[in-house]
């Protein structure tokens, strides 16, 4: 599977370009699949949900499954924070991976930056940033840069990037 990023801090729109850039990849039959680092407690099932009620009483793993799609959830108790590796490994095989998140991870990524948020950019201290998004001009940054605004050109260059089209 190829993998390519898209890393920024958090508010920056990495979501937003993943949903605009998904339909466009996958327009010529190119399968991708998307994984998200988050910072926050992720929550897939809710109080007095049978799988909720099956986590709080002690269930290290739940698969909730459906005529329409399934989920595995997994505690981790005290086990470490699973690696990028880790989850790739757990997926599916598909053409594509799309990591949203894993800045610090070395895979090839795009940086989604917003210089309204105040925070500096991560380009300059990471080899692996191998293009820029933004909301302004940012002139020669020694990698291409594109508008946050051309979903239809950023794809184009992860396409390219990962090998899809030459």
């Amino acid at each position: 599977m190829r993998i390519f990023g898209l890393a920024g801090w958090s508010g920056s729109g990495k979501t937003t370009l993943v949903t605009a850039l998904l339909p466009r990849l996958t327009a010529g039959g190119l399968r991708v699949s998307t994984l998200k680092h988050s910072h926050h407690d992720v929550e897939v099932d809710r109080p007095g949900k049978d799988s909720h009620r099956h986590r709080e009483a002690g269930a290290t793993e739940v698969i909730v499954a459906s005529t329409v799609r399934w989920a595995l959830i997994r505690e981790r108790r005290d086990a470490p924070e699973p690696t990028l590796d880790d989850l790739i490994a757990r997926l599916a095989p598909v053409d594509l991976v799309l990591v949203e998140g894993f800045k610090s991870a070395p895979h090839p990524k795009l940086e989604v930056h917003r210089p309204s948020l105040g925070k500096a950019p991560l380009w300059p201290g990471d080899p692996a940033i191998v293009a820029v998004a933004s909301d302004v001009a940012l002139g020669d940054i020694g990698r291409p840069v594109f508008s946050l605004d051309d979903p239809a050109a950023i794809a184009a260059f992860i396409l390219a990037e990962t090998g899809f089209v030459r």
